[in-house]
């Protein structure tokens, strides 16, 4: 790929973020399970005036359970100082499924983990990579979103989230 076309790849990426952040787009509202089968509605999650992030990710994508271990190491310290919520959901199917529980567990992940195995949030929020997050205000509308993983990208998330948390 030359200069020209990795330019323009970024300018449409940060047209989209900047898209999405600027609109206030309310989140889908689509029922997904809890890892022990229950069915439940994202707005059960989002509805309860908290910023909250969410993640998508799954258990074959080595950035995404590295950003979730990072993240996790300042979860406590982001929901006391900021009152957020973490939702990590990841898009593994039936078969990948399986594995998640005993992951979360080895990993000690605080957070709540969540899954979309028939991908039908996914499809609603329209996006293809992970690491997927985005971060919702007190009212479920999507402020930013930031698709893959480099380290130090919490902190921008955090900043993000202060942000938002000094607007209440």
């Amino acid at each position: 790929m030359n200069i020209k076309n990795t330019f323009f790849t970024l300018l449409v990426l940060v047209f989209q973020v900047s898209y999405i952040s600027a609109n206030n787009n309310p989140f889908p509202s689509i029922n997904i399970k809890t890892l022990d089968g229950k069915t439940v509605n994202t707005n059960d999650y989002t509805s309860k005036g908290k910023i909250t992030v969410v993640s998508f990710w799954a258990t074959w994508c080595t950035p995404c359970k590295r950003e979730l271990d990072v993240i996790n190491e300042v979860y406590g310290e982001w929901a006391e100082k900021y009152n957020v919520q973490l939702l990590a959901i990841t898009i593994d199917d039936a078969r990948g499924l399986t594995k998640v529980p005993a992951m979360v567990q080895s990993k000690g992940w605080e957070f709540t983990v969540l899954a979309d195995s028939k991908q039908e949030l996914q499809q609603a929020l329209n996006f293809q990579t992970i690491p997927q997050t985005f971060l919702l205000n007190e009212k479920g509308e999507i402020v930013y979103a930031h698709n893959g993983y480099n380290p130090g990208d919490e902190i921008e998330l955090e900043h993000k989230i202060a942000e938002l948390a000094a607007k209440k």
